[in-house]
């Protein structure tokens, strides 16, 4: 019998977190790390298909490998470490009234 490949995947991916972290120069706690990379895990919890678990699985070992061999720029592993703490769009932060003050205005930029 086979093992579960998603925690397989997890494990693999805990295991190479701190050389990652190393690699990209992020200075973030490992457990702070780690809770980043569980959240997008817990995202996925729902899904049962096990042709969209498979593929899943196997984009998350693409992902590690392309990190690894340091495909990535290191804004993008902020984003999953940190999460997607600023969710507004260039469009969405230029809009403003016409009333609005300079304040306002020098804040947008």
């Amino acid at each position: 019998m086979y093992a579960n490949p998603v925690p397989t995947l997890y494990r693999s991916i805990a295991k190479e977190l701190p050389r990652v972290l190393t690699l990209y120069d992020i200075d973030i706690p490992i457990p702070e790390a780690r809770a980043g990379i569980r959240s997008l895990f817990q995202e996925n919890a729902q899904v049962k298909d096990t042709r969209v678990l498979d593929m899943l699985v196997e984009k998350g070992y693409m992902e590690l490998e392309e990190t690894l061999l340091h495909y990535k720029q290191r804004p993008h592993l902020l984003r999953i470490f940190e999460g997607f703490k600023h969710k507004t769009t260039g469009a969405d932060r230029k809009k403003l009234g016409l009333d609005a003050s300079i304040d306002e205005q020098f804040a947008r930029a």
